[in-house]
């Protein structure tokens, strides 16, 4: 059988990794985060040739979450997952030491991007949506998006449930566009996760 990889994109907030590890389990397969392929990208690239891949930093959640609008956040979130986007796509090519496959999540897995993987295995990709703004809501306000909850004010978390919002309509959008499925998550585990199973056709 060919070695399966699953990618796994999505709106922030959406629950992208507790899906990657209820996928994981059920699949016996490995998962990795975006958020660890991009972090080694900046250790590697530079800001000459990759320059979105540090758009925020000299920013603290207060002065990035007041100096851009919510459109402009989201737009930069698309731009950092394409300067991202090579050392997943190296990963994804290249990597040997899982045969069997397994599955890459988070908010760097983007539609237009998934055409240019050149590799003989077989590739599935899922975006996850999440409908409804008070669940983001609740995320961003309980845990956070810039980092911890409690290590920066609420008066600028609203500002992360617009962006979010803003984001995921791009993303499914976009995941139409190119013929990718779309799951709309409702944060009941076991039938989201049959959902996402049903839409990769496994």
């Amino acid at each position: 059988m060919k070695r399966m990889i699953i990618l796994i994109g999505g709106t922030p907030t959406v629950g992208k990794s507790t899906m990657a590890g209820l996928l994981a389990k059920r699949l016996d397969l490995p998962w990795i985060s975006t958020d660890q392929t991009r972090e080694i990208m900046r250790v590697i690239a530079s800001k000459s040739t990759r320059p979105d891949l540090y758009n925020v930093e000299g920013h603290d959640a207060v002065s990035f979450l007041t100096t851009f609008s919510a459109e402009e956040i989201a737009d930069m979130e698309f731009k950092q997952g394409i300067a991202a986007w090579a050392g997943n796509k190296k990963l994804i090519e290249d990597d040997y030491t899982w045969r069997q496959g397994f599955i890459v999540e988070g908010v760097n897995v983007l539609p237009e991007l998934i055409s240019t993987l050149e590799t003989s295995s077989d590739i599935r990709p899922v975006f996850l949506i999440d409908d409804s703004e008070e669940r983001m809501r609740e995320v961003v306000f309980g845990r956070g998006l810039w980092e911890d909850a409690h290590k920066y004010p609420d008066d600028v978390k609203e500002k992360e449930v617009e962006w979010a919002t803003v984001f995921s309509r791009k993303l499914e959008k976009s995941a139409l566009e190119h013929g990718y499925p779309v799951v709309k998550i409702e944060k009941n585990s076991e039938k989201d996760l049959q959902a996402v199973i049903t839409a990769l056709g496994l």
